[in-house]
């Protein structure tokens, strides 16, 4: 039976690392162990991200729709609760779109979200 010389892969498996690893700082980029440590994390880092993203995207969407719902006279809570009985499926992308780009329609929406709007619990005196 013939050996089997492994360098062309390990060669393939380090190269694979090191051009990940390209524009790092010192031996992070051309020391096989330290890259391929730095690639993991960076990797860790970047699924991290990637999940983060999503939630200060909706985070800003919901800001942009309360501060033009507020131009209105109306809540943030109140709005949403008012689209969602008035069965209105736009999602909160959307929405923030139309009351940068569309105030006439966003307008419109919130008008339509005032008719469906509980109406806030006032305590007697």
């Amino acid at each position: 039976m013939s050996r089997v010389k492994r360098g062309v892969t390990k060669h393939a498996r380090h190269k694979k690392i090191i051009d990940a690893a390209k524009g790092y700082r010192g031996r992070r980029k051309n020391t096989f162990r330290i890259a391929n440590q730095a690639v993991e994390k960076a990797g860790q880092y970047a699924y991290i991200g990637r999940k983060l993203k999503k939630r200060q995207f909706r985070a800003l969407w919901i800001q942009r729709i309360n501060a033009a719902v507020r131009e209105h006279g109306m809540t943030y809570g109140r709005f949403m609760d008012g689209i969602n009985k008035a069965g209105i499926t736009l999602d909160r992308k959307v929405l923030a779109d139309m009351a940068g780009n569309e105030p006439e329609a966003f307008k419109a929406i919130v008008e339509t979200a005032k008719k469906h709007a509980s109406q806030p619990h006032t305590v007697k005196a």
